[in-house]
């Protein structure tokens, strides 16, 4: 098996790296979309990320690798041996990395019914796909704006709703599909069409580095893995463990990281404030802001989280506004959120019960 670049390794792209592991923390965030130019480190970090995470439990001989601990998220075949085995035996596998190739078509990805055997024998027989593969793992595509767009919608579908359903001729077979989907192009090649962009949850656009000491790291780097790859990624054993650790700690974490409804309002006033479409930017500023918070390894977000959530989240959400001039910055979106809350604050209504006493606290020192 061939080696694969440490993720730690990976010089600069700040962006790429953050929308990634938020994305490995939380998977219901809903994906990333890696827009840039050839030779800028896209598919190296997707791949490196799969061969970061940590090795997880399944459920021997399933063929969607289910969750021992999670029967709610069994598949129809292992809640049915649930019914008769005591406990089902399991297994430690690694994250499974599956790459799409551009020329997938729908059968391929989503599996098939054999339509002939259930009417003769009345059995239902699912020939699994992709999307059974993927489940639990990273699903990669590279050129998705290439792909058809047919396909692309399913893929999101799954994505968001954590389960795939094949329905032919009246018969229907469901098994769970949660994964980190990764999609990237080179926008030269042609762009996704705009509903298809908003479906992916976070978007990064990145360019080639042009600091020239850092292009010096970057082949340094990659002169050192090529001659020896197995000493290369030991080198950087330590700091992958670390970042490994640190992600599946935030995955445990993530679930009790709690928001206010100031949280909420600072969310909902930004997105209104920039005229998007929809209510889905919202809900994946949360999502991600969450991840942000879990990572740094707190139970709750502050405007920083949200900032940071917003940074990826909206630019390929925007028609117009200032990310079509420049890209806002954190430090931007932050004093914006802040601007925001002290809008809403002399507006009036500030009657909401959930506010801590620490933000009263912090808001003080604000006025002070």
């Amino acid at each position: 098996m061939a080696a694969i670049y440490p993720f730690s390794a990976i010089v600069g792209q700040e962006q790429m790296r953050r929308a990634l592991i938020l994305n490995a923390v939380d998977p219901r965030i809903g994906g990333v979309l890696i827009r840039g130019e050839r030779g800028t480190a896209k598919s190296t970090a997707a791949r490196a990320l799969a061969e970061l995470l940590p090795e997880e439990e399944a459920v021997q001989d399933c063929r969607f690798g289910c969750d021992p601990q999670k029967p709610s998220n069994w598949c129809s075949e292992c809640k049915e041996r649930g019914k008769s085995e005591s406990s089902l035996p399991m297994i430690k596998r690694p994250t499974p990395f599956i790459n799409l190739p551009v020329s997938a078509t729908e059968d391929r990805v989503v599996g098939t019914l054999d339509i002939e055997k259930a009417i003769r024998q009345g059995e239902r027989h699912f020939e699994a796909g992709v999307l059974a593969a993927a489940n639990r793992g990273l699903l990669y595509i590279d050129e998705v704006n290439l792909l058809d767009d047919h396909v692309v919608d399913i893929l999101l579908d799954s994505a968001a709703m954590g389960m795939n359903i094949i329905e032919r001729e009246g018969i229907s077979f469901t098994h769970p599909s949660r994964f980190i989907l990764v999609g990237t192009m080179n926008p030269e090649e042609g762009d996704l069409r705009p509903q298809l962009l908003d479906r992916f949850a976070l978007s990064v656009d990145i360019k080639g580095i042009r600091d020239a000491r850092d292009r010096v790291t970057i082949m340094e780097r990659h002169i050192g893995f090529e001659e020896n790859p197995e000493l290369f990624r030991e080198e950087w054993l330590t700091q992958e463990r670390i970042l490994g650790e640190k992600i599946l700690n935030a995955r445990q974490l993530v679930e009790k990281v709690t928001h206010t409804s100031r949280d909420l309002i600072s969310i909902a006033s930004l997105t209104a404030s920039l005229n998007l479409e929809g209510h889905r930017s919202d809900l994946v500023i949360l999502k991600a802001a969450r991840a942000q918070a879990a990572y740094e390894g707190r139970t709750r977000i502050t405007d920083l989280d949200i900032a940071i959530a917003a940074e990826l989240a909206l630019p390929h959400r925007l028609k117009r506004g200032p990310f079509m001039e420049s890209d806002m910055t954190v430090e931007e979106l932050e004093e914006r959120i802040e601007q925001l809350r002290g809008a809403t604050k002399s507006g009036g209504d500030e009657t909401d019960s959930e506010q801590s006493e620490n933000e009263g606290i912090a808001d003080d020192k604000k006025k002070a």
